[in-house]
């Protein structure tokens, strides 16, 4: 499978089931999952789960990233540090929806203390069903990669 069809997922421990039944959905929807884990329970380090994901969507390797951790926030906020990375967190699908059509987003991150597997599995699907609307937005989000230098 290319990698336009490839997905890495990756949790810290507080996140772990809510990931597996992530992975499950988009492997129903023929989507290759890349599964970076953590397999186990025992505590993880969130920056290093997300910085890992990111770093393979950033080379090309996986064409979207969806991360977890208990609020999705610190997971998120080490991803966006890597280069070439838009990593939004959302508890709702409009979000979900807006950060891929509006900033051309490449990863997703939950709260898996935030939101429950059904409202996370529409999120999923509103992220990964929506185009970028490019037009107005494109010199936007050529403005955040700028930032990265």
């Amino acid at each position: 499978m290319t990698a336009d069809r490839r997905i890495v997922l990756s949790s810290d421990h507080a996140a772990i089931p809510l990931r597996l039944a992530v992975a499950a959905h988009v492997t129903a929807q023929g989507w290759e999952v890349v599964d970076l884990g953590p397999a186990t329970p025992e505590s993880t380090n969130y920056p290093e789960r997300g910085a890992e994901a990111a770093r393979r969507v950033a080379s090309g390797d996986c064409r979207f990233g969806i991360i977890l951790c208990g609020t999705g926030q610190g997971i998120m906020m080490a991803a966006n540090k890597v280069k070439g990375v838009r990593c939004g967190v959302c508890s709702d699908t409009f979000s979900a929806r807006m950060i891929r059509q509006h900033n051309d987003a490449n990863m997703l991150s939950m709260g898996a203390r935030v939101v429950g597997e059904g409202l996370a599995l529409d999120i999923v699907d509103a992220f990964l069903s929506a185009p970028f609307d490019g037009g107005r937005h494109a010199p936007r989000v050529e403005m955040i990669k700028a930032l990265e230098a």
